[in-house]
């Protein structure tokens, strides 16, 4: 893509209103843009971010055997009373439409996901089942304050399981523990990360978080130093020792939840009678598991654990970009062999952000690519053709180097 093209900009100041690096960086490198508090509009280059991720989700539910569909936002008032939830609920969004008829505007699936099962599933023979969707949820949050980590509207993906028995979602539950570790790989925040007990409510004993460590985080984790589990600061008094392998030190850390997991047994399906006849006849209630990862709270959590003082500092598989390509300078030999570049960046199927632009110079262009933090910048300029060469620096290493153009594969495939 032509940066000259690209219609948004980057900003030099922001408000200060702005505490949370990932919206100040985010506002500030044009990815994003805030229409009120937790509530943002995706531009081109965080869209682009966006929609990484949620690819890179939808990649692992489906080697999980998961069938995606997309459930409605708009959900009718008789619903959330089967299970009690609308009036429990202090973060609804609640709506009447022009008949009277009240609404509630979902921030989660579990009343509409288990009828519409209910209409698939009747025998053992349908179980298990795997289904999940990615769609916009709405939530009435009080402490929209962190950018993308603490939303009113915001991007969920949620996968539900459906078994005829506890053993068979056990070892589901754990097949997804294993793939949300893949995605957490893949996003670039593995190492941080950390799957974490929590009180699992009305469900069961315990659910579990996926909490990545970083000092912007909202929540207090203990971190077991024997098998690296961890527990949220919520059940710690009353859990001692560590679940997993009864280990007593701990370090506590400041860290964002970036998953959870729950299994929800037969409380949704008793409430809407979703039940399936055995082998021998016998009628029973399905066992069900959910599963969650908000993609607006994984893209700002990506930025406050990969950032420096210049900017962002992408991973490779979520940058909108691979190649940040720079033209330094407005000699014809120089723009002429750009271009060149660029031309053979876009043959080889290369992501490429071609910074063209004549109205800016060598260095307002450096400093905005450090802040959009794409992992590899390319530079043409005078120096570098006079050293017959091409100006490479990885976004996190601080000295470029001058390498020969035929050598520029090596850095990119």
């Amino acid at each position: 893509m032509r940066q000259s093209l690209l219609f948004t900009k980057t900003k030099k100041e922001i408000s200060k209103e702005e505490e949370s690096v990932n919206a100040r960086l985010l506002i500030k490198a044009g990815f994003i843009d805030k229409i009120m508090a937790g509530v943002f509009t995706f531009l081109p280059l965080g869209l682009i971010v966006l929609k990484k991720i949620e690819n890179i989700i939808r990649q692992e539910m489906n080697k999980l055997g998961a069938q995606e569909i997309l459930m409605p936002a708009l959900q009718p008032k008789e619903i959330w009373q089967k299970t009690n939830r609308w009036q429990i609920m202090d973060d609804l969004y609640k709506l009447k439409d022009r008949q009277g008829r009240e609404i509630a505007l979902g921030p989660t699936h579990e009343e509409v996901i288990t009828p519409l099962m209910k209409k698939f599933i009747s025998t053992y023979r349908d179980l298990p089942c795997f289904v999940y969707q990615i769609q916009n949820k709405f939530r009435q949050e009080l402490r929209a304050k962190a950018g993308l980590l603490r939303g009113k509207e915001f991007i969920m993906k949620d996968l539900y399981s459906f078994h005829a028995d506890e053993e068979d979602l056990d070892k589901f539950y754990q097949k997804v523990i294993e793939s949300y570790f893949k995605i957490f790989e893949r996003l670039g925040i593995r190492e941080k990360t950390f799957l974490t007990y929590a009180a699992g409510g009305s469900f069961s004993k315990y659910s579990h978080e996926f909490q990545t460590i970083t000092p912007a985080g909202e929540d207090t984790i203990y971190i077991c130093q024997k098998c690296q589990l961890a527990i949220n600061k919520e059940i710690k008094e009353e859990t001692p020792s560590c679940p997993n392998c009864q280990g007593t030190d701990f370090s506590q850390e400041r860290a964002i939840e970036v998953g959870n997991i729950f299994k929800l047994g037969k409380k949704f399906s008793q409430s809407f009678d979703l039940s399936f006849f055995d082998r021998e006849g016998n009628k029973k209630l399905v066992v069900m598991g959910c599963y969650g990862i908000g993609l607006n709270r994984l893209l700002g959590t990506i930025v406050e654990v990969n950032y420096d003082e210049k900017g962002i500092v992408w991973p490779k598989e979520v940058a909108p970009f691979l190649v940040h390509l720079l033209v330094l300078g407005k000699e014809k030999e120089v723009l002429a062999k750009g271009e060149e570049i660029y031309q053979k960046l876009k043959e080889k199927k290369v992501e490429v952000l071609y910074d063209d632009r004549k109205d800016k110079s060598s260095g307002e262009k450096l400093v905005e690519s450090d802040l959009l933090g794409l992992p590899l910048r390319l530079v043409v300029s005078k120096r570098t053709l006079e050293k017959k060469g091409i100006g490479l620096k990885l976004r996190r290493e601080k000295e470029e180097k001058i390498i020969a153009e035929k050598d520029l594969a090596k850095y990119l495939f």
